[in-house]
């Protein structure tokens, strides 16, 4: 007799649906429970149940050989509904009260819920997405508890100063090897949003895409130090991307530079696409520091 999935389950299958939208994953893009786990920010169990309901749910499909899940069904069929359109809408209005400082570092349930008119089962999804992010954690008992993120021009600029470092680092790493088929997955996400999807996707989903590429290619370094340091500054400064995000011209052609550190990568040429991130990170440190929101 089939268990009944629990309420985590369930939870954690929207979570690796809203990755999958929030990545523009195509289908046969392989699922990795490590990485899911590591992203939402629980552990490999409710993971790997997840994946099983969300197989007989015909949304991923069980991987041959070696096991594993890959993604089974276009974007474009894991339909927006209104329900998540409000919960996008919420979501923006606490990201942008946080970041003005209009929310104290703890907050209870009840408190979010008279403060944005939500109902207990809107609390409960935004507090989920939000907590899966990492940039707010339940406390011991109860309530909540803000996250460190990043809300200054000085630390914002440090964080790309940062990222100069790391990113070409990692590429010249000794054990860097290009994960072809990752690469590719991200190359062609980067190609659609140069040839004009960066004008019309969504700001979260511009940030979620163009994070998917750079810890795509640090993933490639296999050096756990470097994979982790990226993950853990990508989460800082997630809020104040919101509001840095490029013209979307500009932003074209920042993906489109994205496609050609990708084929240098694929052609084997790692010191080259390492020169080619250093100069991309600088170049786009300059535009968003200069233009701040």
């Amino acid at each position: 007799m089939e268990q009944t999935p629990t309420p985590l389950t369930r939870q954690v299958a929207a979570r690796i649906v809203g990755y999958i939208r929030e990545t523009a994953a195509e289908p046969g893009t392989r699922l990795v429970e490590r990485t899911l786990a590591a992203h939402l920010r629980v552990s490999r169990s409710p993971v790997r149940a997840a994946l099983k309901l969300l197989a007989d749910e015909g949304v991923v499909a069980v991987a041959e050989p070696g096991g594993g899940h890959t993604v089974a069904r276009p974007v474009e069929e894991l339909t927006v509904t209104e329900d998540d359109a409000g919960e996008e809408q919420q979501y923006l209005r606490i990201a942008s009260d946080r970041l003005d400082g209009e929310l104290p570092d703890r907050v209870s349930e009840s408190e979010l819920a008279r403060r944005y008119g939500l109902t207990p089962a809107q609390v409960t999804a935004v507090l989920r997405r939000i907590s899966a992010e990492g940039w707010i954690e339940r406390l011991p008992g109860y309530g909540w508890e803000f996250q460190p993120m990043l809300t200054s021009q000085e630390s914002y600029e440090d964080s790309y100063r940062f990222r100069l470092v790391l990113e070409p680092a990692a590429v010249l790493e000794p054990g860097f090897v290009v994960d072809r088929a990752a690469i590719e997955v991200v190359r062609a996400q980067q190609l659609e949003l140069a040839e004009g999807a960066a004008r019309t996707v969504s700001g979260t989903e511009l940030f979620g895409r163009n994070r998917a590429f750079h810890e795509a290619v640090v993933n490639c370094s296999r050096n756990t130090f470097f994979i982790d340091a990226l993950r853990r500054v990508d989460n800082l400064r997630r809020l104040i991307e919101y509001r840095r995000t490029l013209p979307r011209d500009r932003a074209a052609v920042r993906c489109r530079e994205h496609v050609e550190i990708a084929d240098l990568l694929l052609a084997g040429k790692t010191t080259e696409a390492a020169e080619y991130l250093r100069r991309h990170l600088s170049t786009v440190s300059v535009e968003k520091t200069a233009n701040p929101g």
